[in-house]
């Protein structure tokens, strides 16, 4: 197969082989430590979750962290990468021990959010550090290969944490502090994976500044990364951090949808927390499909061309998948979305990685980040307002459908326009 063969070139270099240990350790670590919290705020027998309040909890987890992501991006182009994995895995795991601690203890629930809060904001730092690093260990002729299978690789090891962390919750011992405890296993083995890389490997290049002085000018470097995104002959990056921010909002929606059926309108309990699980697998299948089959699609029509036909379809499978509410249609729907939204996903990291500079990717890409939460917690807070008790919402179906189409359209009539 192609894609056996593209990783074979790209196991051939030394940083990207260590790169991706890092990265897999990590997300698997990610997957763990998110089911974990999802078992424990929705799934617990003494607890009635709504949509709002799933939606209150994405909130409280993801949106101060958007406050001050681009401030960080500013860090990611000042220290050293492989710094920040090693620091920031250390940090997940002791963070990690602390939320079991206190899921075990009679804690009020704002102190558990903030545990868990802390271990999102190292979390996202790290991913886009991830990215960020990519440029720096494989040329430029692989780039779109390895945006294709180093990043859905990740996935698929969150995928794979997160099957993990649901049998071991199943089989094993009906405890969420073990399954957190888990997560910090593997936190703690990408910080010693991350010793394998060279201190300065990553980038970025070093800048002899005071740290007054840096903090001083975050807010204005923020902006110059900004403008550097928005310059014309960038205009194309810029539309499709756009058009992915809309499709991740789509996701985030369904997303929420798809808990509060796995939780009420299907059997519930280890049941329900079951087909939750399957749902995350065959999400992540879809995923897997889109590393296979992007670099050729992309190759043929382009990198926008393949996020207008990841949209389009989206458009048209979500409805026809999901509006039968049945398990089987359901999971049919989070293969396809899972395709469509990874596939477009990698392509907006290919066409931002080459259109922004080396010292600008930091910023850039935690910029991508924050656009991601912020869509995920919108998407959350709307389909409170949208779902029934039982998460059942044809409305809720056909608006993403709506967003999804749109996305196609405006892509497909700004083609040639303003695209590179």
């Amino acid at each position: 197969m192609a894609v056996v063969r593209d990783l074979r070139v790209l196991l051939r270099f030394p940083g990207f082989r260590r790169l991706l240990t890092v990265r897999l350790l990590s997300q698997s670590g990610d997957g763990v430590y998110q089911v974990a919290l999802a078992a424990y705020v929705v799934f617990s027998p003494e607890k009635q979750t709504s949509a709002a309040d799933i939606a209150s909890a994405m909130a409280v987890l993801l949106l101060p962290y958007s406050l001050v992501g681009p401030f960080a991006g500013v860090l990611l182009d000042r220290w050293s990468r492989r710094q920040v994995f090693l620091f920031g895995s250390l940090l997940r795991a002791g963070l990690a021990v602390a939320t079991a601690v206190l899921i075990l203890s009679d804690v009020p629930n704002w102190l558990f959010y903030a545990s868990a809060l802390c271990v999102t904001a190292v979390n996202r730092f790290v991913l886009a550090g991830l990215s960020a690093s990519l440029p720096r260990v494989v040329d430029g002729e692989r780039l779109v290969i390895a945006n294709s299978l180093s990043p859905t690789a990740g996935t698929v090891a969150a995928t794979a944490g997160g099957g993990l962390a649901f049998g071991v919750r199943l089989v094993f011992s009906d405890s969420d502090a073990a399954v957190v405890l888990l997560g910090a296993v593997l936190y703690l083995g990408a910080a010693l994976a991350s010793l394998r890389i060279g201190r300065h490997a990553l980038g970025p290049e070093p800048q002899r500044l005071r740290w007054s002085t840096q903090l001083t000018s975050t807010a204005r470097e923020l902006g110059a990364g900004l403008r550097h995104l928005t310059a014309h002959r960038r205009r194309g990056a810029a539309w499709a951090l756009t058009a992915m921010t809309v499709m991740r909002f789509c996701y985030g929606a369904l997303t929420v949808m798809v808990l509060m059926l796995c939780r009420y309108a299907w059997p519930s309990g280890a049941h329900g927390l079951a087909l939750l699980g399957l749902a995350v697998g065959v999400s992540g299948a879809g995923f897997f499909v889109a590393a296979l089959i992007t670099p050729w699609m992309a190759g043929r029509i382009g990198p926008f061309g393949w996020i207008t036909v990841c949209a389009g379809a989206a458009a048209v499978l979500t409805p026809v998948s999901i509006l039968p509410f049945t398990p089987t249609s359901v999971l049919i729907g989070a293969f396809a979305i899972g395709l469509t939204t990874q596939g477009a996903k990698i392509a907006t990291d290919t066409v931002v990685q080459r259109a922004v500079d080396d010292a600008f990717r930091g910023r850039i890409f935690s910029v991508y980040d924050v656009l991601f939460n912020i869509a995920f917690v919108g998407a959350a807070g709307v389909a409170a307002l949208v779902l029934p008790p039982d998460g059942r919402s044809v409305l809720l179906v056909v608006l993403v459908a709506a967003l999804y189409a749109l996305v196609a359209l405006l892509l497909t009539r700004g083609r040639g326009r303003c695209f590179t």
